[in-house]
């Protein structure tokens, strides 16, 4: 029996939990689901990436609303994926924040991505007719953006291409808390379906050196020390690293698609195949890889179609066309 389509057969829901992280600083995760962070300023409150719609965002509000009844007024998306911006309209904010990276990403792609990630993962996109459209920002930043949240300064800050080509952290470097979007995951696969791979390790060294002494990956637990965090990014990195080098050694040696997702796959699962989505993110993971080592250098849009056609020929061995430029 073939393999439900990406992770249409996952259906449990899961435990939500909010932490606090220091004063007004708090993490919403869900066992691996898509996380938000949350600072709470003297007069308002600032949403990091905003969960798949607007019903799911209520989930967040809520948790905000045990622990202050001030206004949110920002929201910053740390990446232009569907599943972390489309929830934008519950919060009504005054400003939606991103990289010039994200905006160009929304502008270019924002539709497939939309309508690619409904299919891929349902039950994330809970009440989905409730998603008004696309969610654009209203304030773009090219490397550094800084605000003021009473006596909190907020960096949001692009270090470099990884999981996309706009990839934002939000840093307050008084209290060494980082939100990492999915530059980092903790105990969940990378996605790298839209990724530069050989820039994304260069990426986390820049992260890493920031020094957070508490850290809030794109997926999983929120991390409460140094050591945590440091693992969580080194863990990242070895994953992306090996992937990408066994995908690039089997294009190296002119191996055909399906061969190296049969031996990706067999290398990484011992070390890394009980972390969160790992079979879920593996066929898209080894297809961008194999594009980027091919010479592809910028990441193909993802359709509805190409997603279904790309699952079957790697998961059901079924012939793949080939690649488009």
């Amino acid at each position: 029996m073939a393999k439900a389509f990406a992770s249409q057969a996952d259906l449990t829901e899961k435990t939500i939990t909010f932490d606090e992280l220091g004063p007004g600083l708090y993490a919403f995760t869900a066992e691996g689901d898509p996380n938000s962070g949350v600072v709470v300023g003297d007069d308002s409150v600032m949403v990091i990436d905003t969960q798949a719609t607007p019903v799911m965002a209520q989930k967040v509000i809520d948790c905000v609303r045990g622990v202050t009844d001030k206004p949110i007024k920002h929201v910053v998306l740390s990446h232009y994926h569907a599943v972390r911006v489309l929830g934008a309209s519950a919060y009504a904010p005054e400003n939606v924040i991103a990289s010039r990276g994200t905006y160009e990403l929304i502008a270019e792609r924002g539709q497939q991505d939309y309508e690619s990630e409904v299919g891929r993962f349902p039950r994330l996109f809970d009440s989905v007719e409730s998603v008004p459209g696309l969610t654009w920002p209203n304030i773009v930043f090219d490397e550094t953006l800084t605000m003021y949240r009473g006596g909190k300064e907020v960096q949001i800050l692009h270090l470099g291409r990884g999981h996309t080509k706009g990839d934002t952290v939000v840093w307050l470097p008084e209290e060494k808390v980082l939100f990492s979007g999915d530059l980092v995951e903790y105990g969940a696969t990378p996605y790298t379906g839209d990724a530069y791979l050989k820039d994304w390790p260069e990426t986390l060294s820049r992260l890493r050196a920031l020094g957070a002494e508490k850290l809030v990956p794109g997926r999983g637990a929120a991390l409460k020390t140094r050591a945590d965090s440091e693992a969580a990014i080194d863990g990242t990195r070895a994953f992306l690293t090996r992937m990408y080098d066994s995908v690039a050694a089997g294009v190296q040696a002119g191996k055909p698609l399906k061969r190296i997702y049969d031996e990706t796959f067999a290398a990484l699962e011992p070390e890394f195949g009980d972390w969160v989505i790992f079979e879920h993110c593996m066929p898209f993971d080894v297809s961008r890889a194999y594009d980027e080592a091919s010479g592809i250098a910028d990441p193909r849009i993802w359709t509805a179609e190409r997603d279904v056609e790309m699952w079957k020929a790697l998961e059901q061995e079924q012939p793949m066309k080939s690649a488009e430029a």
